[in-house]
């Protein structure tokens, strides 16, 4: 079936099979190979993008699903050549170990600092607590989204 979505600001328009998963639409059609596949069962989330402004695990959504509407993955954090504070947060505070949960991580905390600019730690575990990471225990990665939340404030 012939597909027309935006990603990251750019219109793709592709022939997909009706049951192929966004994460793998974004991943071997697109080469946006940022988006992780890990579980496929929506359990560890490493596989987040936005579908619309909304976060969603890409390997529970069909990429027809996404027919006419827009995702954005980690490759559209960056903007104009400068990293996301999101993305400085996890580099200046150690948000990263393996790397792999990563990019889910940060989708989700670009959402949460647009929707709560100032969230408290609790705020912040609530919201990724979506995400497996088997390498931090989180508390750096906690640490990295409230850097980024006290540079947005500063800005």
């Amino acid at each position: 079936m012939e597909i027309s979505v935006t990603v990251n600001g750019t219109v793709y328009q592709r022939d997909v099979e009706p049951r192929q998963l966004l994460v793998h639409f974004l991943r071997d059609e697109l080469r946006l190979t940022g988006t992780h596949w890990g579980c496929d069962t929506s359990n560890c989330g490493t596989c987040v993008v936005w579908l619309d402004e909304v976060p969603v695990k890409s390997c529970t959504v069909f990429a027809a699903m996404a027919d006419g509407h827009r995702v954005r993955t980690v490759e559209g954090l960056a903007q104009n050549g400068e990293l996301d504070p999101v993305q400085q947060g996890f580099r200046e505070c150690h948000g990263l170990q393996c790397g792999f949960c990563t990019p889910g991580m940060m989708m989700t905390a670009r959402w949460l600092l647009d929707h709560d600019p100032d969230p408290s730690e609790e705020d912040i575990r609530e919201a990724i607590s979506g995400q497996l990471c088997r390498c931090t225990g989180y508390e750096n990665i906690v640490r990295s989204v409230r850097w980024a939340a006290g540079q947005e404030v500063q800005a």
